[in-house]
């Protein structure tokens, strides 16, 4: 059934390359409000550089991109610094500034977007809030040095949280991690859609994370959405391209 609802992002058409090597060739790309999206493909098949030409790290050669109905090829710097605020991003590999503490990773963000916070909770307040929600607010005075890998993870989600963000774009967020571990920060996810209603992109190869956590899939192959549906739908199509992905 197609659903009816007005996206919260819609890619149209998106081309990207470098080069001469052609990345994405017509992308197109809906995400509604309060569901989990799983894109799923091959590594090198361009699932970084798609969310990193929604939130404005790339610059496509073609196509458009809407976030709540806005064109970004439109946005200056102060409309892009606006949406960031509402669009998080968690980098594949945490991307945690090694010369800070967890504390000033955190409240580095709020410092970049101090008007949303003008009359808000003193800083302090905001790092330990968003901490508490990844289960780590006794890392407030930890370097990254110290942390695990999952430990990482938990932490650059908190300061994505920390912004309250409407949208979330996860790059690839339980690769190289452990299989318990990856588990854990799975359920988290689940639990940041569940407490603030969050609509999300998952940029993943990880089948066990699509199966846990999508409420729909895309399937990016060689530049195109090949296919979208649920985990069962995909998962029970008889196309061997798309019986790839789940063997």
């Amino acid at each position: 059934m197609k659903n009816t609802q007005k996206p919260v992002i819609q890619v149209n058409q998106l081309f990207k390359s470098f080069g001469t090597h052609p990345v994405l060739k017509g992308f197109n790309l809906e995400l509604f409000e309060g569901e989990n999206l799983v894109v799923m493909g091959k590594s090198g098949s361009g699932k970084s550089v798609l969310i990193k030409c929604i939130i404005g790290l790339e610059t496509p050669d073609s196509g458009s991109i809407e976030i709540y109905g806005k064109p970004t090829e439109t946005f200056d710097e102060a409309e892009w610094n606006e949406m960031r605020t509402q669009v998080g991003f968690l980098f594949q590999g945490s991307a945690l500034y090694d010369s800070m503490s967890v504390r000033e990773n955190l409240e580095f963000p709020l410092r970049r977007h101090r008007s949303k916070f003008i009359n808000s909770k003193d800083n302090t307040t905001l790092v330990l809030e968003a901490l508490e929600n990844v289960g780590l607010a006794h890392s407030i005075d930890l370097m990254p040095s110290e942390l695990s890998g999952g430990m990482k993870r938990r932490i650059a989600l908190a300061r994505t949280l920390i912004l309250k963000p409407k949208i979330i774009l996860y790059d690839e967020p339980t690769t190289g991690l452990d299989p318990i571990t990856a588990k854990e920060i799975i359920a988290l996810m689940k639990e940041v859609q569940q407490k603030y209603s969050t609509s999300s992109i998952i940029i993943t190869h990880d089948v066990d994370c699509a199966r846990v956590i999508a409420n729909r899939m895309v399937l990016l192959v060689d530049g195109v959405n090949y296919a979208q549906g649920t985990y069962t739908e995909l998962q029970n199509s008889n196309d061997p391209t798309i019986q790839a992905f789940f063997k």
